[in-house]
């Protein structure tokens, strides 16, 4: 067996080898899928019943999930309510684990999927789209991670110790292990884990199929190769995971949207992905439902590093690379984006001027987000007393909710204190655009310029403007 220092010095090889290859590969392509150039970004969007485009904006629920003996989060529906009213948020990323699906092989546990059913209503009472994400870190409890169930972990008598910082746990012999028999790069003891897990997947749309606060299904969360890494690992095993578990939806589900990442080494701090164009049942072009969710992450914030000095001319760096492939990918598979995560220790120095650039990047690239997380403590807008943090305000900003049409751009300038929303009205659309304006920016409401307000809720703080075909473009400002 290898010690440790060299399992972990193997790891350190592996990243370095994944990030040389993704800086290489040849990726595609980059006209095939093209959104319309005449959109944010110029890529496709989610859109609700009324045919609007969403703008996805809210957290991720919750790390708490992950070691719960029963999987469900720390939330109440108090919780919910508190979120929904303090921030205004529209949208939630919802952490499953694999071992509460299926317990046994082949048998699902109906209880778990009720549980979430019913958090689930808890968002849908309050005009949430959820997000069910499939998650994992680590592989699985038995090597000391989260998501997969004791008996699908196959280790040959590896074992994993816990690592700090945590993600050097992936490196573990046991874990590397355990992820090999998952892929098929080792050979195992004749069952097919990925026939199992593909399984547990279709058997949670099959559960949510006809829910309409379901926006889709995140297929897996931050994918780890094993012993495998780079381009072979995401144009190999990870895109026929995706396209049997595309496929396999397909079958009790039409409508939801499939949400795909890439591996989360090199892709979460810029570099490029192999992840390959993958095909909808359901139809292509504008027919298919499959959406990007990388997870953002600089390297230099994530080795514990703050938006300062030195460092923040690095990160700014990292983002703008990050954007460039996020955007390029998009559009090789013809998808809308979502950032699936991105965070930080709000106590680093720069944090709220970091978590408010990324908010512009993603006004800017037309992204939705599901910042991590809303488990009280330092990374969240309130602690462990549910009091608001300094992240509260900061997330609490004018933006759009869904657009009647086509977007074009949309912005908040805090120092103008003025919303931009600018969209392309199109036939079959129904509705109108609606903007929320939190009342911190906006206590008494906003006077619109450029365009006719419908309705004003003052209690959601959701303002409707008038839409219909053609161009349209409002500056929404402060009533006085």
């Amino acid at each position: 067996m290898k010690s440790l220092v060299a399992w972990r010095t193997w790891a350190v090889g592996a990243v370095v080898l994944a990030v040389a290859a993704a800086l290489l590969v040849a990726v595609g392509p980059q006209g095939a899928g093209a959104g319309r150039a005449d959109t944010a970004s110029g890529h496709r969007w989610i859109t609700d019943r009324q045919g609007r485009a969403l703008v996805l904006r809210g957290l991720s629920t919750a790390s708490s999930a992950k070691q719960a003996a029963d999987g469900m989060p720390w939330i109440e529906e108090k919780d919910v309510a508190r979120e929904r009213r303090s921030l205004g948020t529209n949208f939630v990323r919802f952490l499953l684990q694999w071992r509460k699906v299926e317990p046994s092989p082949g048998t699902y546990d109906r209880t778990y999927l009720r549980q979430v059913a019913e958090r689930v209503r808890w968002y849908g009472k309050r005009g949430y789209h959820v997000l069910l994400d499939m998650h994992q870190d680590l592989y699985g409890p038995r090597v000391g991670g989260n998501g997969a169930p004791a008996w699908a972990t196959g280790t040959d008598g590896l074992t994993s110790a816990p690592t700090d910082p945590w993600e050097l746990g992936y490196a573990e012999p046991g874990t590397v292990r355990a992820f090999d028999r998952f892929w098929g790069t080792v050979e195992g003891d004749g069952r097919d884990l990925r026939e199992h897990y593909v399984g547990a997947v279709r058997e949670v749309a099959r559960h949510f199929a006809d829910d309409d606060t379901v926006i889709g299904y995140d297929l897996m969360n931050e994918p780890w190769g094993g012993s495998v890494q780079g381009p072979a690992f995401e144009a190999g095993p990870l895109a026929r995971l995706y396209q049997d578990a595309i496929d396999a939806v397909r079958t009790v589900d039409r409508d939801h949207w499939l949400f795909v990442e890439p591996s989360a080494i090199g892709s979460n701090w810029g570099f490029a992905t192999g992840l390959p164009r993958l095909d909808d049942p359901r139809g292509d072009g504008d027919a298919a439902r499959i959406a990007y969710a990388p997870h953002l992450y600089p390297l230099p914030m994530d080795l514990g590093g703050g938006y300062t000095g030195g460092t923040k001319g690095q990160v700014d760096r990292s983002l703008r690379a990050w954007r460039e492939q996020t955007e390029k990918t998009a559009r090789r598979l013809g998808a809308p984006v979502v950032i699936g995560e991105f965070g930080l220790d709000t106590g680093l120095p720069g944090a709220m001027e970091y978590v408010e650039q990324v908010q512009r990047m993603a006004d800017d690239m037309g992204a939705g987000f599901a910042y991590w997380s809303n488990d009280p403590g330092p990374w969240a807008p309130w602690d462990a007393k549910l009091r608001p943090t300094k992240l509260l305000p900061v997330l609490d900003r004018p933006a759009p909710l869904a657009v009647a049409g086509d977007p074009v751009a949309y912005g908040w300038d805090e120092a103008r204190r003025t919303l931009t929303v600018s969209w392309r009205g199109t036939a079959g659309v129904r509705g109108g655009t609606e903007v929320r304006l939190p009342a911190r920016h906006f206590p008494k409401g906003g006077r619109v310029a450029g365009g006719a307000q419908r309705a004003w809720n003052p209690e959601s703080r959701v303002l409707t403007l008038d839409s219909g075909p053609g161009k349209h473009s409002v500056r929404i400002t402060p009533r006085r």
